[in-house]
């Protein structure tokens, strides 16, 4: 068999991120009256192309899809299955951790507006990276979980720092998402993953530790080698999180399906799925989907996609419009 070279394939953008959820009705109000996400749509899905894409005997799903500034949610709820919950116990380190980082214009305000909502916090605080980082220094973060205990994190850029659209005049208090952040077990296997097999670049890199980043994940001695991950055409991004402290961490279950509530998936838009499909088999990659699925989107055309597994477990769903 010829190798096909890994360069032909290349992520165009992420088009959104999913997330499995108990309730979409709880987690729309959610995200709509604490986050200012607005309805795109409700749709419900059922039939053998959703299930093998899925991974999912007979799945029945309710999508709603949520828009915030440029970029989209999915909120998926398993009408006919109940997925397992999120451990209670759930650190910033674990390798099942993954946060939407949602950008806001005013961080004492969008803390003081999600505080008045069920959320469960992880940072102690807002805090303020010091500015002896070069690549996050004054930026200010706060961590917190969503009703299902999703990880979510609100993010201010000051001038100097963020994507150009962070910084445009706005009456709104929330911007949009700049990212996706996975806890991943080594940097170097997964930028084998996203950037030399997928064709994402390499955006920053960091190391954040002290006291900041211990207040920010409630991890004492926490330190995390960061990657900052894009597509070729910008917008959301993907964050790579190694912990060096600490450096156990609790891996994903090998049982965790797409119906359990921890289940996030990560839509990319790739530019030839046969040929993306073709160099993860040969690279060993895990798949979730049976095979490369044709599937029907209300409101847009049709996509064909694949759900796979990253090098850590987390899910990442390959799309093409037909």
């Amino acid at each position: 068999m010829n190798m096909l070279s890994q360069t032909d394939v290349q992520v165009q953008r992420i088009r959104a991120i999913g997330l499995t959820v108990t309730s979409c009705d709880c987690s729309v109000d959610f995200y709509t009256q604490a986050l200012g996400f607005e309805l795109v749509s409700d749709i419900t899905v059922e039939g053998q192309d959703y299930s093998d894409l899925q991974g999912i005997t007979e799945a029945k799903i309710r999508i709603i899809t949520l828009r915030l500034g440029d970029e989209l949610i999915e909120l998926m709820e398993y009408l006919n299955i109940t997925g397992k919950p999120i451990p209670k116990d759930s650190q910033s380190n674990d390798i099942w951790f993954q946060h939407l980082a949602i950008v806001v214009s005013d961080m004492d305000r969008a803390y003081a507006q999600v505080c008045l909502f069920p959320i469960e916090p992880i940072s102690v605080a807002p805090q303020t990276i010091l500015p002896d980082n070069e690549t996050s220094g004054g930026v200010r973060a706060f961590k917190f979980k969503d009703p299902d205990g999703h990880d979510l994190e609100l993010i201010w850029f000051p001038a100097d720092k963020g994507q150009d659209k962070w910084h445009q005049n706005t009456n709104r208090l929330f911007l949009g998402i700049d990212h996706s952040a996975i806890a991943i077990s080594n940097t170097e296997q997964s930028l084998h993953f996203y950037r030399d097999l997928l064709g994402m670049q390499i955006d920053s890199r960091s190391l954040n530790w002290r006291a900041t980043q211990s207040r920010l994940d409630n991890l004492p001695g926490a330190e995390v080698k960061i990657t900052g991950l894009r597509p070729v055409q910008g917008g959301l991004g993907i964050e790579l999180l190694d912990y060096i402290v600490p450096s156990t961490a609790r891996l994903i279950p090998s049982d965790w399906k797409s119906c359990d509530i921890a289940h996030i998936q990560i839509e990319l838009v790739v530019n030839n799925i046969e040929q993306a499909v073709e160099i993860l088999r040969q690279n060993g990659v895990q798949f979730v989907s049976s095979r490369i699925v044709q599937f029907t989107v209300s409101g847009s055309c049709d996509r064909k996609g694949c759900l796979v597994k990253d090098p850590d477990g987390h899910a990442i769903l390959l799309v093409t419009n037909t």
